[in-house]
């Protein structure tokens, strides 16, 4: 069997011999977002893990209207225009599985699963997450272990085979398992949080081990390098759960009995910088962010547009009421999200940790709205004492002399702030 090079299987190598390193994984497809990453990664001179999910990109498009290969080829040429060396990025697909066809019955989802992740590895993406946890129109719930993981390794065959077809060779790595609640933040407000047994996280692992087998895969196996858990980490609309590293000790030392694995932590947006730390130590050594800094891209706009009310006279980009016009005309991305009266879903709409908002930015009358506020703060000189009322941190390194000040370096600085945290836990 032929093999190349697998950079982030060698990371987490070093992982496990005892290095205090992981990686975090961009989970976005908003230009701005992966620009900021891209950036980011290229200054630190590190790997840079950008993944898109099954909601996001599939062979019909997803909601941003892009296949795998449309992806693939969009951020390729992205990184290359800022200089980016493209060995050091990791593309992955997360969720591919029939999660988009639930409402079929389980054969015909299936199908469609085994087109999806084809597509995935056809393109170039290297990192497949195998997650058939979700119960089809004609499955008994809940899908017994058995079930999900003999469905995973159908998918895992498919991408083997796809792999070899395109490229000569095997070198695709997996993650298995789910987390709960769903991905993207919890739907309802949060009470409590399980953390993973350790006993049902070695169940996953030993049933995903024995399809793999049943299905020939006993060599792709060692390629299996993550089991997404739930670590005790989620956020809802209003607050976080946060990281308690003593709730998670048994689970993260059951880890240690597995020479090729680590754990992968999903909904980590939003926790404080020191628990992406303590997470990698405790051997979460791949940490998943996506709302968090759409949310930081949504911050930076709202305050510019703020800015902009102050000094600009006329033809105003109306950026949040364009927003709020669009969602409420489009309501599918946050109707069955958002509860409460009419003034708690207008604040949820603008300013929830879950960011449905994120769903509207490509839509053409926001992006009109958004090219207008950008040009209106292009062409207008702001004034410093304002940025310092809206946007303090980038004020600060305005006066240091460290970002040059126009809009599009503001709204990059301030995702780049997220992304610093777990770009320091993970290095």
């Amino acid at each position: 069997m032929e093999t190349k090079s697998m950079p982030l299987k060698t990371l987490l190598e070093q992982h496990k011999q005892g290095q205090s390193i992981g990686i975090y994984a961009i989970c976005s497809a908003h230009p701005l977002v992966l620009e900021a990453a891209l950036l980011h990664a290229k200054a630190e001179n590190t790997l840079l893990l950008v993944e898109a999910t099954s909601n996001q990109v599939d062979q019909y498009g997803g909601y941003t209207g892009m296949t795998p290969a449309d992806f693939f080829q969009a951020i390729m040429a992205q990184a290359a225009s800022i200089g980016f060396d493209t060995s050091k990025l990791i593309l992955g697909g997360d969720h591919l599985g029939p999660n988009r066809w639930q409402g079929l019955t389980a054969d015909a989802a299936m199908d469609k699963a085994e087109v999806l992740v084809a597509a995935y590895v056809a393109a170039g993406f290297k990192k497949i997450h195998l997650d058939c946890s979700m119960a089809c129109r004609d499955d008994s719930v809940p899908l017994s272990d058995q079930i999900v993981a003999a469905r995973s390794a159908r998918l895992a065959k498919i991408a083997e085979d796809t792999a070899y077809d395109n490229f000569g060779c095997r070198d695709i790595v997996y993650i298995i398992g789910t987390e709960v609640p769903v991905p993207g933040g919890a739907k309802e407000e949060l009470q409590t949080l399980a953390v993973t047994a350790p006993a049902a996280a070695a169940r996953t692992i030993k049933t995903h081990q024995q399809a793999f087998a049943q299905r020939g895969l006993k060599d792709t196996w060692p390629r299996v390098i993550g089991l997404v858990v739930q670590p005790g980490v989620e956020f809802d609309h209003t607050q976080v759960i946060d990281y308690q590293p003593e709730l998670a000790e048994e689970l993260s030392q059951m880890i240690n009995e597995y020479p090729y694995l680590v754990y992968e932590a999903h909904s980590t947006d939003y926790q404080l910088p020191n628990a992406f730390q303590q997470l990698v130590r405790d051997h979460f050594a791949i940490l998943k962010v996506g709302p968090a800094l759409t949310f930081a891209l949504r911050e930076a706009l709202f305050s510019l547009e703020c800015i902009e009310q102050e000094i600009v006279l006329d033809n105003l980009s109306k950026l949040r009421a364009t927003l709020e016009s669009v969602m409420q005309e489009e309501p599918e991305y946050w109707l069955h999200h958002y509860h409460g009266d009419e003034n708690e879903q207008r604040l949820a709409r603008r300013y929830s940790y879950s960011d449905r908002i994120r769903y509207y930015w490509p839509n053409e009358r926001v992006q009109r709205s958004y090219q207008t506020l950008i040009d209106n703060l292009s062409n207008a000189d702001i004034p410093l004492p304002l940025l310092n009322q809206y946007l303090p941190e980038q004020y600060a390194r305005v006066r240091a002399g460290e970002l040059t000040l126009n809009p599009k370096n503001l709204i990059i600085d301030k995702i780049i702030n997220v992304i610093k945290a777990y770009s320091l836990a993970c290095h």
